[in-house]
């Protein structure tokens, strides 16, 4: 598919953005600065990004624990999402959420979770509710390998049959379920799960923007035309262990090596930009130095922001304990 090249420059910032972000949650973590774990998603930017070209505003998403990309790509701010990861009261969710739970409904973005398979059923409800309602919205379930061996995807994969819901189910296999290989883990294959529900799906190169973008609007399209679900299975990889206290041990350095200098989907786009005329160096050099300073403009305010109000602590949910009807 070709992509118009200010789509693709849009795209490629988008990455970067998420990438430059992922770096320094890395280090702001191992700083010290961020409470609770952190799960990071460099390495699979293509991913996010691609499937959120084939979005409108008006669409939704869910996420997982490892959620900071999907986040940025359907159009949160990096500034109020860096203080939301370091407990910050001007954080999305006012410091109350971190790193695994950060949500902007203003954006579409439904939530992180920190429940694996928590989000397929939340995209189903809002998917419902588009349908019912006549808007034309569709919702989008982002969701790892180990996800769909979970009885809450599968019971949604059912439900969205069922009803013929505007949902598209990503998975996004990047190899491993913390230190398990998905080779060793997942039984048969995934693409045949969802078509054993009688629902279109296809496997997709995660590493290809292009690949991502192609199969993720063909699949919003079909949503959204009233012809029902679609799943993605998306091969990707990512660079980092599964959380920010895990040595990655299960991985040799060599591998990890290879990785990063010959499937960094970051890196192939900027070749295939500048090989195919499409970006100067020079000109994507400044995108990466506008990022940068963004980013570091981001980290500083979040540093000095204040922290949570105890006296907030029972604000933003649905029942306080004053008002829970005890016995």
């Amino acid at each position: 598919m070709q992509i118009p090249r200010d789509d693709l420059i849009r795209a490629y910032r988008t990455m970067r953005l998420i990438r430059t972000f992922e770096t320094r949650v890395h280090a702001e973590a191992q700083g010290g600065r961020v409470p609770g774990s952190t799960h990071l998603y460099a390495g699979q930017e293509a991913v996010a990004v691609g499937v959120c070209m084939a979005l409108g505003d008006g669409d939704w998403i869910a996420s997982t624990h490892r959620g900071h990309g999907h986040s940025i790509a359907k159009g949160c701010e990096v500034g109020p999402m860096m203080a939301e990861i370091l407990g910050r009261a001007t954080g999305t969710c006012h410091g109350k959420g971190g790193s695994m739970h950060i949500a902007d409904l203003t954006k579409g973005m439904l939530g992180a979770n920190g429940i694996v398979g928590g989000g397929p059923p939340i995209v189903c409800g809002a998917a419902l509710a588009a349908k019912t309602l006549g808007t034309g919205a569709v919702a989008v379930c982002f969701s790892g390998d180990g996800a769909v061996n979970q009885g809450t995807t599968a019971e949604s994969l059912n439900l969205a049959m069922v009803l013929a819901l505007p949902v598209v189910f990503v998975v996004e296999d990047n190899g491993w379920g913390e230190a398990t290989s998905s080779a060793y883990a997942t039984a048969g294959d995934i693409v045949a799960r969802a078509r054993g529900y009688g629902m279109r799906a296809e496997k997709v190169d995660g590493l290809s923007l292009s690949d991502v973008r192609e199969a993720a609007k063909a699949a919003v399209d079909h949503a959204r035309a009233g012809l029902g679900p679609s799943l993605l299975h998306v091969t990707t990889e990512r660079f980092h262990g599964h959380f920010n206290g895990d040595p990655d041990t299960y991985r040799s350095e060599a591998a990890k090596a290879d990785q990063r200098a010959n499937r960094d989907c970051l890196k192939r786009l900027r070749v295939l930009m500048a090989e195919g005329g499409l970006a100067d160096p020079s000109a994507l050099d400044a995108i990466d130095a506008e990022v940068e300073a963004e980013m570091e403009a981001a980290v500083l305010a979040a540093r000095a922001a204040p922290m949570p109000d105890a006296a907030a602590l029972t604000d933003d949910v649905y029942l306080t304990y004053e008002d829970a009807p005890w016995p």
